[in-house]
């Protein structure tokens, strides 16, 4: 604007310094351009002020333009004006663009003089010879016109086929004009004749799914101990189950059950609810839940591996936090067993987290208790036997033993935490239920011995009481990973 105001401002002092034809002479526009398209509009008689003011404003308007012009020559880095140039100036300017000059090459401009100093700009246009238009090769016939079919997207992935466009075609479709006012022949600056534009897509689903999400919502955060909003509770779940018309609402109900787990962890009823939902969903055989397997596992692990999961003290309260736990754990086993197959790491990174939590020292003993059965059931009794058994020493030393002894106050919470290890263990065995009266060969001293030495002596003394020869010989066996 500074630069308009300049442009006015050198016309405002030429016109007012010097005799009047000394200011005609200073004038860049020829004033009888002006004559000329006020004669063509029915103005038959203007004064010599008037035309003189006319021919001023013109000056200033095109130099106005011609700023405005610059500045976008200079932002996209070139050194000469294309007519793209000038439109946009005119778009800024809010003056109705130019139509009918735009073309990828430049226009070359000639010049004829019409007398002593009248000189015409022309468009040198190219001259063509027939001749060698006629005797030049032709060129090459066209394919015949078919149809055919192709996969554009497979739920939200575009597959790597011909058809399709690759990553540098769609970077280079990132940088066209977008949106209703966009001006289509922008595409030919980046070097696209032809180019076609997508429309952003707005999810509408219909006015029944959505009555039918509130309900479910509605249903689900009703923590009314009447057995009639416990009807509805699973009447809810039931459907969200079994539905098969529920795909538009996929991704609703995953954003519902994270945003909920998020803001009300000091809330073990909608945690409980929200588990219920994400299992709901996993049961539903009509729902393809693959591309959104990362997204349930974020508030499932949450609920599993959260410091402080509910507000309320006393037995009640523990005893409620290790269930929703453990239930947070079977939905971690589901997620890896059902969806690792489209889904290579999804397995590994559930027991990753699983174990460093699990290794974390500053934990609390409801932590730890999820993480050995997220451990269990993520990455199944190998994972028990490669990353928790040659570890379990060393958790003894640093967990087990101080918070046996702190006595009665942590005695649920140690009796918990063992009876996970002792779960995770077990799994090592063909049979969850040994055989006692030595049918499974028992456990001999050496054997309890060996065991204490490697995984510590709380959970060796457990182990050799169970008196599970193959359970024993599976421990041992895990000193090879070691």
């Amino acid at each position: 604007m500074a630069a308009n105001r300049d442009a006015r401002g050198s016309v405002q002092d030429v016109s007012s310094k010097g005799p009047a034809n000394e200011r005609e002479q200073r004038l860049l526009w020829n004033p009888e351009n002006v004559k000329d398209v006020a004669e063509s509009v029915g103005i038959s008689t203007l004064g010599e002020d008037a035309l003189r003011t006319l021919s001023q404003d013109v000056e200033y308007r095109i130099g106005q333009v011609l700023v405005e012009a610059l500045r976008f020559m200079r932002l996209c880095r070139r050194t000469t004006m294309t007519t793209q140039d000038v439109s946009q100036a005119l778009r800024v300017l809010d003056v109705e663009p130019l139509y009918g000059y735009d073309s990828t090459r430049s226009l070359r401009y000639g010049e004829a003089s019409l007398g002593p100093g009248q000189p015409l700009f022309y468009i040198d246009d190219e001259e063509v010879d027939f001749e060698k238009v006629i005797n030049g090769p032709l060129p090459k016939v066209p394919r015949d016109i078919n149809f055919t079919a192709h996969w554009l997207a497979v739920e939200g992935v575009q597959p790597t086929i011909p058809q399709n466009p690759t990553t540098a075609e769609s970077r280079s479709q990132d940088l066209l004009p977008k949106g209703p006012g966009a001006n289509p022949t922008l595409a030919a600056l980046a070097g696209h004749d032809n180019a076609s534009f997508r429309p952003a897509v707005k999810h509408i689903i219909s006015k029944e799914l959505t009555l039918y999400f509130e309900k479910v919502q509605a249903a689900l955060l009703d923590d009314n101990p009447d057995p009639e909003v416990q009807r509805l509770r699973d009447a809810a779940l039931e459907s969200v189950s079994s539905d098969p018309g529920l795909h538009q609402l996929v991704p609703y109900f995953v954003n519902f059950i994270s945003n909920q787990v998020t803001h009300h962890l000091d809330d073990i009823f909608v945690l409980r609810q929200m588990m219920e939902l994400t299992n709901a969903l996993i049961m539903n055989e009509h729902i393809y839940l693959d591309p959104y397997a990362g997204a349930l596992c974020a508030p499932v692990l949450t609920c599993l591996l959260g410091r402080k999961l509910g507000s309320e003290i006393g037995g009640d309260a523990v005893k409620d936090q290790y269930q929703l736990r453990e239930y947070a754990a079977t939905l971690i086993g589901q997620i890896a067993r059902k969806y690792s197959s489209s889904n290579k790491l999804l397995r590994p990174k559930l027991t990753r987290s699983c174990l460093k939590t699990f290794l974390n020292l500053s934990m609390s003993p409801q932590v730890w208790y999820g993480a050995v059965s997220g451990i269990l059931a993520a990455g199944g009794p190998e994972a028990i036997k490669v990353l928790v058994l040659p570890n379990l020493k060393d958790f003894e030393a640093g967990v087990l033993s101080p918070l046996r002894e702190k006595g009665e106050a942590s005695r649920t919470d140690f009796e918990m935490l063992v009876g996970g290890i002792m779960k995770a263990v077990r799994s090592l065995a063909e049979s969850d239920f040994p055989m006692m009266n030595g049918i499974n060969g028992g456990t001999s001293e050496r054997e309890t011995a060996a065991i204490k030495a490697f995984v510590g002596d709380i959970i060796g003394e457990r182990v050799g009481a169970l008196a599970d020869h193959n359970l024993n010989q599976a421990v041992l066996d895990a000193q090879n990973f070691s």
